[in-house]
């Protein structure tokens, strides 16, 4: 034995022959005990290895993994398409509510079940021990190296990796579906080009000329549902339009006495005292439908910017930079009835400014 030099609370440790002489487990009491870390009790769950109790405890932790697994392959099926996730007008199945916690309640369980499982592999399987450390300084050298990595070998050992297939098996299994997840959810993110024909792209909406406006639930917009100062949120009446992220609009009904001071070639796009700007802020997407009706402040709740709908929906206040687009209004009477038309799409791109055109 050899003197220590490295300020550990033994006064000798093994020399680098001796240490290569020992068994694993040897050499890693030896390492711990150099280390200052004394092992009051140490002892195998199972001494003997192969018995009833430890093949229990080894399919129980095999089957948590296996519904880690079962739930991280659940999450994409989900994801994949399983369950709408569309938003659907009453009456045409409401699935789609389900979308986004069935998502996180299967990833929860995967995460979990990976964790719970391999909390139960340490607890039910590997040895129990006790120890008590010293608290020391001083530099590694290559004995105390060769300890490191023996006690690192006979914790890898002590997993009983190399002898529980099932356990190896149904972890990397579940483990590898585990990893997918994101995976997936990056990959199927950016298959879906967000044009939708081509005729549309990004600066265009389901808005033309003739398109009757309409609420959430599919009813026509009529001059006559909102009183003076009043807002809705209204959509493009054509198949798909309710659910197109780029179609909430906020048609307004002025005050008495409110004038709206056009931007240049939309004069015409109100019709009377209502006016229609796109409801998705240019600053961050957010939906900007907070309406102070007295001053025509249209606030958006993320990162307070307001627009002035007296200015045409200028930006007066926060960090979005251009106005929100207005749609050109008509109407068109039905029977008795007149509603409202879109007298052709917005003139320019809704939503976040980022593509800055000339």
């Amino acid at each position: 034995m050899s003197e220590d030099n490295s300020g550990g609370s033994s006064d000798k440790r093994p020399s680098v022959e001796e240490l290569r002489e020992m068994s694993t487990e040897e050499a890693m009491i030896a390492g711990a005990e150099v280390d200052g870390v004394y092992l009051v009790h140490r002892r195998e769950r199972f001494p003997i290895a192969g018995t009833r109790a430890e093949r229990r405890a080894e399919r129980t932790i095999a089957g948590v993994f296996i519904l880690g697994f079962l739930s991280a392959i659940a999450f994409i099926v989900v994801f994949c398409g399983a369950v709408p996730y569309q938003w659907r007008l009453p009456g045409e199945g409401r699935a789609f509510h389900y979308f986004t916690p069935l998502l996180g309640a299967f990833l929860g369980l995967s995460l979990a079940c990976m964790g719970i499982g391999l909390v139960l592999w340490a607890k039910w399987l590997m040895p129990e021990e006790e120890a008590v450390q010293d608290r020391h300084d001083g530099p590694s050298e290559e004995a105390a190296q060769l300890m490191t990595a023996a006690t690192l070998t006979s914790g890898f050992h002590d997993m009983g990796v190399a002898r529980r297939s099932m356990l190896k098996m149904t972890f990397g299994v579940a483990g590898g579906a585990l990893g997918l997840v994101p995976l997936v959810a990056l990959v199927g993110a950016m298959i879906k080009k967000p044009n939708r024909g081509k005729n549309e792209s990004l600066f265009h909406t389901m808005f033309a000329k003739g398109v009757p406006l309409v609420y959430a639930d599919g009813r026509r917009v009529s001059p006559n549902d909102l009183d003076a100062g009043g807002l809705a949120t209204v959509f493009p009446g054509v198949e798909g339009g309710i659910r197109a992220g780029d179609s909430p609009t906020l048609l307004i009904r002025l005050r008495p006495g409110q004038v709206v001071k056009s931007r240049k070639g939309q004069n015409t796009f109100g019709w009377g005292e209502y006016v229609a700007y796109s409801k998705i802020c240019t600053h961050a997407g957010c939906p900007a439908s907070l309406y102070e009706q007295q001053t025509g402040r249209l606030l958006c709740p993320c990162h307070q910017s307001q627009f002035d709908v007296l200015q045409d929906a200028k930006p007066v206040f926060g960090p979005a930079t251009r106005s929100l687009p207005k749609l050109p209004l008509g109407v068109e009477t039905v029977g008795d009835t007149q509603y409202f038309v879109a007298m052709g799409d917005f003139p320019e791109a809704v939503g976040p400014a980022f593509w800055e055109r000339p």
